[in-house]
């Protein structure tokens, strides 16, 4: 079916050629959008286009004017060579230049008053359908434009005298810079000791002089020439593999987000490179014209989107706390009752650790600091406490959730038959009961050590560890249908960031070899002595992970309700085991005849589900992370989530004890 076409307005039909260079930029841009219409459909696109190339056919005084604006536009030596190979590619040397680069393109308005050619070429094609149409025109429309701008006193221009000088200075640039980026220090020290020997970045200035050689003295299609293109080719790919060594490098000793952002960078320009090598060993030079400025359409849109060049520079970061924190996680998973025992054990010991913490809480609670003052001490105390239960081996329920998921996920990876399948159902029973053990003994421990607090307190001072006005505000902020669940997501989500925090931490330890820098610091030697200096420095190593977690986790429970308090948004920290003892204190406080209140027995039933909330929330964001870190795009979820219903119904008891030979059973 054919797409009936309006004639274009006559004062699109052709520019007056006597008007500057900014007025034919804007017809152009008023040109583009008459093509584009307000739906962008390419038939109809095709159809409009057809239309003008008619009228231009049909009226020399408007071919005429066409032409003669053209000559004067070409003219003014527009060098489309940047275009051609920067268009769409990041800029800047490092990751925060070009971060707000972009932020500035997507912010100000562009002026068409400008000698950069991305600049307005972004501006005229300012729709992202642009690039499906462009690419949809048949080469007779262009052959037709090419002959309608041709000199009216002469032959149309040849591709060797108009395409070809573009795409090689276009390719020269691309090629130069994948040439610097190879000798760049902190990308060269990081390749294979191989690639660094190997030349393949001194040799592309001389695969791209033999290229324009042959070209010149031979043409396009000679043997010679097809040589030339192909070895650059095979420099470009040479360049590629010698860089990507440095991704080794970065897995082992930490990664570089400024190495990584390069990375990306030689990346595009080396592929660039070979676009443009393909469309100067085309046959059809209309067409890979074509093709080519679609791309560079859909590259300027993609230019300047933040969350793309957020999400690759970023990526082997999260692949990196992810790993880090896959291997912690498996500390945390029990997969038999022994193993399940000493879980309990260790959390019935931080329990009793996050018991004294409950009562260090209340007691500071009463110094009345101002909110910031009172957030830091708060945190200082939430993070002195965490990092003894670590020193001591033990372990707090919510924490193991953002560590856990990343060794979750990395089963995903080899979901490759019903064998696979199950044993990852056999990783989420290990889990959750792990959980289970962790929260139980965490619960189990906290309340009598409050207890026995409060007695002491009593013994002590003849009062109780709280005051009756403080265990009421207690119970009236923890009620229920108030915003204590919604408080517990955001503390999940408190959890989860602790976790990237012990990540990065890890990382850039490993990447700024700290533990060696520590071990032959001359102050630390001096005060430690060698031996113990590098003792320390290991430890550190070994350590640094788990400290930070807990370090950054207390001062986030305790500083994060403080700071959006600033702002005037309400929150407070909702930690199972911590609500769970300051509810135990309350209780005390006001008496055994308490536990028949409705308002206590909903501040109950609200702690309850506190912990569910603190796990569901943190264990879905670090999952989240770890999957997009290892680059799983899509699981067959149908067959986990029949294997995983289908384990409930054959062996709920698996998800919360582990069976006597610590197998559970199978599906």
């Amino acid at each position: 079916m054919t797409v009936a076409a309006p004639l274009p307005p006559s004062a699109l039909l052709a520019p007056d050629p006597r008007v500057g260079r900014v007025a034919l930029r804007v017809w152009l841009r008023d040109w583009v959008r008459w093509l584009r219409g307000p739906q962008a459909e390419v038939r109809a696109v095709l159809a409009r286009l057809d239309a003008w190339l008619s009228a231009l056919e049909a009226d020399p005084a408007a071919r005429s004017r066409l032409v003669r604006a053209w000559q004067g536009w070409s003219a003014q030596g527009l060098d489309w060579a940047p275009l051609l190979a920067d268009e769409g590619i990041a800029r800047r040397p490092e990751f925060w230049a070009e971060f707000g680069h972009r932020l500035r393109r997507r912010l100000l308005p562009v002026s068409p008053e400008t000698t950069d050619v991305s600049e307005w070429f972004g501006w005229v094609f300012d729709d992202p359908l642009d690039a499906r149409w462009l690419a949809a025109i048949p080469a007779r429309q262009v052959q037709r434009l090419a002959r309608l701008l041709a000199p009216e006193d002469g032959p149309p221009p040849s591709a060797a005298t108009v395409w070809w000088p573009a795409l090689l200075d276009a390719l020269g640039i691309c090629v130069a810079q994948v040439a610097v980026a190879g000798f760049e220090p902190e990308l060269r020290q990081r390749m294979s000791a191989s690639a660094q020997r190997g030349r393949a970045f001194h040799d592309l200035g001389r695969r791209l002089d033999a290229l324009r050689d042959a070209l010149a003295a031979h043409g396009r299609d000679a043997p010679a020439t097809r040589d030339a293109l192909q070895a650059l080719r095979d420099g470009l790919d040479e360049c590629r593999r010698a860089a990507y060594t440095a991704y080794a490098h970065l897995d082992e000793y930490g990664i570089s987000t400024a190495v990584v952002f390069r990375l990306r960078q030689l990346r595009e320009r080396v592929l660039r490179a070979k676009r443009l090598l393909d469309a100067l060993a085309s046959p059809n030079g209309e067409r890979a014209a074509l093709h080519l400025l679609a791309r560079l359409v859909r590259a300027s849109h993609e230019a300047r989107r933040i969350g793309p060049l957020v999400a690759r520079t970023s990526q082997q970061l999260a692949q990196r706390v992810a790993e880090r924190n896959a291997e912690t996680g498996e500390h945390y998973i029990s997969r038999n009752r022994a193993e399940y025992r000493a879980m309990l054990r260790r959390a019935l010991g931080g329990g009793a650790v996050l018991g004294l913490t409950t009562w260090s809480k209340l007691a500071l609670t009463s110094l009345g600091l101002t909110a910031f003052w009172g957030g830091l001490v708060a945190g200082l105390n939430y993070a002195a406490w965490f990092v003894l239960i670590m020193l001591l081996h033990w372990t707090v329920a919510t924490k193991q959730p953002a560590m856990t998921a990343p060794a979750l996920a990395a089963r995903l990876k080899h979901l490759h038959s019903r064998e696979a399948v199950l044993r990852f159902v056999d990783e989420v029973a290990h889990l959750l009961r792990s959980q289970v053990a962790a929260i139980a003994g965490n619960l189990l421990a906290v309340i009598p050590t409050v207890l026995l607090l409060d007695a002491a307190a009593r013994l002590w001072r003849g009062a109780p560890l709280i005051g009756v006005a403080k265990a009421e505000q207690i119970l009236a902020d923890h009620q229920l249908w108030g915003p204590t669940l919604l408080l517990a997501a955001g503390t999940g989500v408190l959890l989860f960031v602790s976790s990237l925090i012990a990540g990065w931490a890890e990382n850039a330890f490993v990447l700024y070899r700290l533990d060696s820098a520590l071990a032959h610091h001359p102050g630390w030697v001096r005060w430690l002595g060698p031996a113990r200096a590098r003792r320390w420095a290991a430890w550190l190593r070994a350590n640094v992970s788990g400290l930070a977690a807990n370090v950054s986790l207390g001062l986030l429970l305790g500083l994060v309700p403080a700071l959006l308090g600033f702002f005037g948004i309400g929150f407070d920290v909702r930690h199972v085991t911590l609500v769970t003892g300051q509810l135990t204190a309350a209780v005390a406080a006001l008496g055994p005849d308490a536990l028949l209140r409705g308002d206590v027995a909903s501040a109950v039933l609200a702690t309850l589900l506190v912990g569910p909330v603190n796990l569901a929330v943190s264990f879905y964001l670090a999952f989240r992370l770890a999957l997009k870190a290892q680059g799983i795009n899509a699981v067959n979820r149908q067959r986990i989530q029949q294997a995983l219903a289908h384990r409930w119904r054959k062996a709920p008891g698996s998800f919360l004890w582990p069976p006597a030979d610590g197998a559970p059973p199978r599906a």
